[in-house]
């Protein structure tokens, strides 16, 4: 990977200064498993940790589009560097 000449003018932090994360997995009651496998799982990464809960929140909440009774069915995990 090529070294970033000028850091000042990124738009969005170099991902090694990214140190909170949440650690996203499909349950295994979920049907979803049958399409990305047993080992499934997403990484996303914040700069602080007050920007991660922000997004975990968002993340693990009732979607818009839910149907009455409808749960989500993702597993999330904070974890840091």
């Amino acid at each position: 990977m090529p070294s970033i000449c000028q850091p000042h003018n990124l738009v969005t932090p170099i991902a090694s200064q990214k140190n909170f994360g949440i650690r996203v997995k499909v349950r295994s009651s979920d049907p979803f498993r049958n399409l990305v496998g047993d080992d499934w799982q997403r990484e996303h990464w914040f700069t602080n940790a007050t920007e991660r809960d922000d997004a975990l929140k968002k993340m693990s909440g009732k979607y818009i589009y839910f149907r009455p009774g409808d749960k989500p069915s993702l597993d999330f995990e904070k974890i840091e560097k």
